[in-house]
């Protein structure tokens, strides 16, 4: 597991999927899934961009946002992901998968 210490410069507000903070992925108008998912761990952005490279990788993944602050990563695929997948990326990055958001 990575350890860091400072502070994040930009800080991000989590997003939600919707005003219950559903979840379920959300697809989008252009046929896309959104999906956001916890993970513990995070400190910095050096976590950030490791979780983010590690899910990336992922088949139909067009883009990945980590937030250290809330533990939230939001991901963009052309499908759903399945999520164990998702969770052998995180742990490949050194954290862990706790479930959706």
């Amino acid at each position: 597991m990575w350890t860091c210490t400072g502070t994040l410069l930009d800080p991000v507000s989590p997003t939600c999927l919707d005003e219950e903070n559903d979840m379920t992925a959300q697809t989008d108008t252009q046929g896309s899934v959104t999906a956001v998912y916890k993970v513990s761990g995070m400190s910095c952005g050096h976590c950030e961009g490791a979780v983010s490279g590690e899910i990336s990788q992922l088949p139909g993944v067009s883009s990945v946002k980590a937030v250290a602050t809330s533990g939230e990563v939001t991901v963009v695929s052309a499908t759903a992901l399945d999520e164990q997948a998702v969770r052998a990326a995180v742990d490949e990055a050194g954290f862990e998968l706790v479930g959706r958001a």
